[in-house]
């Protein structure tokens, strides 16, 4: 096997790659990214993709490069379509043809689904995509032109991952904001007040590390997958973002003020999003297997060492200056 990832060194590449060569200790991993440690590659550019597909010859491909936050993607929309939309077609026509007998695994997002939610029960794949917002909208669009690629041959999954986070995340999402917050408030570097959102949506929360084991499990030569599958990955256990927040507080062992600001409320009618992954489960075998008090240990842990990190460089700066 040879194993070519988009988007390596980010967030979820960076737990995937040593969960595919646990999985497959055989297999020639190709990690590509924007960092010293992956083989660079513009996935805007379809001339890059078809010569690295045609050299490498892959068996199998996870694509996780895009721009991957909300609001990277509201801020940049151009760019969000250059590159979720096109990059990722632009990489499909690459595969479908050098490397046809490629399996491809597409990571997507159960965000596309958004209106959908309104419902206020665990949707399923055969709900209505109803994106309201970029990301979300880019991410659909590639869904459905991969999908004319998988009638016209190639081997692709569409993954739709529900909320997940870990150590290694950006700030940019909830609960590492939440995290990075709290650890700077217990390493003294900020006063006991956090500043917070809205707290009242519910939210299907996965471990990255869970959602990794389901990418891997889409690789498997054994398990047959018709080409244009689509799969959720969700937990099916919506949980209050204000509670998140206050199992990491508790954790944590910090008391702090918690005050809405508005700065980071975000308009959003959706209650509640949750999802059903039986059609993962039933296929795939596939279940989340990390506690979520674990997940939420291991991300204060990291923001513990973060933290650290970033005071030692503010001190350097300082005195530099």
């Amino acid at each position: 096997m040879r194993i070519l990832v988009t988007g390596a060194d980010g967030f979820v590449g960076r737990h995937l790659m040593p969960t595919l060569a646990a999985q497959f200790p055989q297999a020639e991993l190709i990690g590509c990214g924007r960092t010293s440690g992956a083989e660079r590659v513009d996935i805007t550019d379809p001339a890059a993709l078809q010569a690295l597909v045609a050299r490498v010859q892959p068996t199998g491909c996870v694509h996780l490069a895009a721009v991957a936050a909300v609001s990277d993607a509201r801020a940049d929309p151009a760019c969000a379509w250059a590159v979720n939309l096109h990059g990722t077609l632009a990489l499909g026509r690459a595969i479908l043809l050098h490397a046809p007998q490629c399996r491809l695994v597409f990571a997507s997002t159960a965000d596309l689904y958004g209106a959908s939610f309104r419902a206020g029960v665990a949707l399923d794949e055969t709900a209505l995509p109803a994106p309201l917002n970029t990301y979300a909208a880019t991410k659909a669009a590639a869904e459905l032109g991969l999908g004319v690629m998988a009638a016209e041959g190639l081997r692709v999954v569409r993954v739709r991952p529900f909320n997940h986070t870990g150590p290694g995340q950006r700030p940019n999402f909830a609960v590492p904001a939440f995290a990075r917050q709290i650890m700077r408030i217990q390493a003294g570097l900020q006063p006991p007040v956090l500043h917070v959102g809205d707290l009242s949506p519910w939210r299907d929360f996965l471990d990255v590390r869970d959602v990794c084991a389901a990418y891997a499990a889409c690789l498997r030569p054994e398990i047959a997958i018709a080409p244009g599958t689509i799969l959720n990955i969700a937990s099916g256990q919506p949980r209050r973002i204000g509670d998140v927040l206050q199992m990491l507080i508790q954790q944590a062992g910090v008391t702090a003020e918690v005050v809405t600001d508005s700065a980071l409320l975000r308009r959003s009618d959706i209650p509640m999003a949750v999802g059903n992954a039986r059609a993962a489960r039933d296929l795939l075998g596939w279940r989340p297997r990390i506690d979520w008090s674990t997940t939420i240990s291991d991300v204060i842990a990291d923001w513990r060492i973060r933290v650290t990190e970033e005071t030692a460089t503010e001190e350097y700066a300082q005195e530099e200056t």
